[in-house]
C-alpha cells in the first residue's frame, strides 16, 4: 500500500472500529476484543504501521528506572565492555525518559553478588538487566522480580529455569565445540592436550566455563578418543604459583602441543610462554582483552574467540526498552555471534556493524 501518514482515526475507518480501540491495541492498554484486535492488526500490517518512538517519547509522562547488575570493571576488560554498550543503549533511550543506573558486584563473590541483589529490592525498578552469577541467589532474585511483575533480562549467561524477558549472549556449549574443532586442526599424531581451568572450577558461579568444557569434550569424544587430555588449575591471582606449577608441568609432559582456556585469562598462560620463549602448536582462548589481543598479534595465542560483551549490553537494555516503553514483542532469546579470531582479521574486527 502506497506509504504515508496515517492518523488513528484513519486506522480506526479501514479497520471498522472506534479509534479509541485504535488507541488501545497500539498502546496495548485496557480491554479490547479478539476479533477488534485482529481487525486493526490487519490494517496496520496492511499499511505497514510504524509508531512515532521519539513522540511517544516526548509525550510519555512516565519516567522508566532501568538497573543492571554487572560485575565490577576496569578499563578494556571484558565488563567494560559490556557496561560500554549499556551506556551507548542508555544515551539513545534517554529522550524516551529512560534513566539506566548500575549495581555492580565482585565477580564470582557471593556476598558482594547477595548484597547487589538485596540492594536492587531496595529501589524503585521498572526493568532489571542481570548478569547472572551464583544460581541459588539469581533464582530468589528472579523471583522477587516476578512476584512485583518486574521484567528481567540476562546477559552472558542463560538460566533456562526462570521467566526471564530474554536471554542475549553466547550458546556456550557451542562455542565450547567450536573452540576444540578449530584448535584440532592444528593436532599432529602423538600431541597432547592440556585444558587450563579456573580454581574454583566448581564454583556454581562458573558454570558458563563448565558448559564451554562440555561442548569442548562433546567434539573431542566424537572425533580424538584416544587423545590424552591433560587438566591445569590456573590460580586467579597468584602467579608466582602459576610459573613454578606450569614449570613442572611442562617438563613432565614434554608431548603437550595444544592448549584451550575457558574464561578471559588466556594471557596468564601465553605470558608465561612468552617469558620462557616457547610456544604450543596451537592455544585457544576467549574474549578480546587488550592483553588477549596482544599476545594473539605476538603469536602465543593462536585464537581467541568473541562473544560481543559491549552487543550484549547494548541489546539486553534495548530489549527491556522495548517492551516497557513501546511495548513491543521481544524475542527471547537472541545469540551472539561465535566470532573466532586470529591474528590476521582482528585488526578488521569491529564489534558493533
Amino acid at each position: 500500500m502506497e506509504n504515508k501518514n496515517y492518523t488513528i482515526k484513519d486506522i480506526a475507518r479501514m479497520a471498522g472500529v472506534s479509534a479509541g480501540t485504535v488507541d488501545r491495541v497500539l498502546h496495548n492498554r485496557g480491554d479490547v476484543s479478539r476479533a477488534s484486535r485482529e481487525k486493526v492488526q490487519k490494517v496496520l500490517d496492511e499499511i505497514d504501521y510504524h509508531p512515532n518512538m521519539f513522540a511517544i517519547g516526548l509525550a510519555a509522562k512516565k519516567r522508566y528506572h532501568v538497573v543492571c547488575i554487572i560485575p565490577y570493571y576496569i578499563e578494556h576488560d571484558y565488563w567494560h565492555s559490556v557496561a560500554q554498550g549499556i551506556d551507548r543503549a542508555a544515551q539513545e533511550m534517554r529522550p524516551f525518559n529512560v534513566g539506566v543506573d548500575y549495581l555492580f558486584y565482585s565477580h564470582a563473590n557471593k556476598p558482594s553478588y547477595q548484597e547487589a541483589c538485596t540492594r536492587l529490592q531496595s529501589e524503585s525498578v521498572d526493568a532489571v538487566l542481570i548478569a547472572p552469577n551464583f544460581q541459588d541467589d539469581t533464582l530468589k532474585l528472579t523471583s522477587y522480580l516476578e512476584s512485583k511483575n518486574i521484567p528481567y533480562a540476562f546477559i552472558d549467561f542463560n538460566m533456562e529455569q526462570t521467566h526471564a524477558l530474554c536471554y542475549i549472549g553466547q550458546d556456550s556449549q557451542v562455542s565450547g565445540y567450536i573452540a576444540a574443532k578449530i584448535l584440532m586442526r592444528r593436532y599432529r599424531e602423538g600431541q597432547e592436550l592440556v585444558l587450563f581451568l579456573n580454581n574454583q572450577k566448581n564454583s556454581p558461579a562458573e558454570v558458563q566455563m563448565q558448559r564451554r568444557l562440555e561442548g569442548f569434550m562433546q567434539y573431542l569424544a566424537a572425533e580424538h578418543r584416544n587423545l590424552i587430555v591433560h587438566d591445569f588449575v590456573l590460580h586467579k591471582e597468584n602467579t608466582d604459583a602459576n610459573e613454578k606449577q606450569l614449570d613442572t608441568f611442562f617438563a613432565e609432559h614434554p608431548k603437550v602441543a595444544l592448549g584451550a582456556v575457558f574464561n578471559s585469562r588466556v594471557y596468564q598462560v601465553a605470558g608465561y610462554l612468552q617469558r620462557k620463549k616457547q610456544k604450543l602448536d596451537a592455544l585457544v582462548g576467549y574474549d578480546l582483552l587488550q592483553k588477549n589481543v596482544e599476545y594473539l598479534k605476538s603469536g602465543e595465542v593462536n585464537y581467541l574467540i568473541g562473544q560481543r560483551p559491549g552487543l550484549q549490553g547494548y541489546c539486553g537494555v534495548k530489549a527491556l526498552c522495548n517492551h516497557i516503553v513501546f511495548k513491543k514483542p521481544v524475542t527471547a532469546v537472541k545469540y551472539m555471534p561465535i566470532d573466532v579470531l586470529m591474528k590476521e582479521n582482528i585488526d578488521f574486527y569491529f564489534e558493533f556493524e
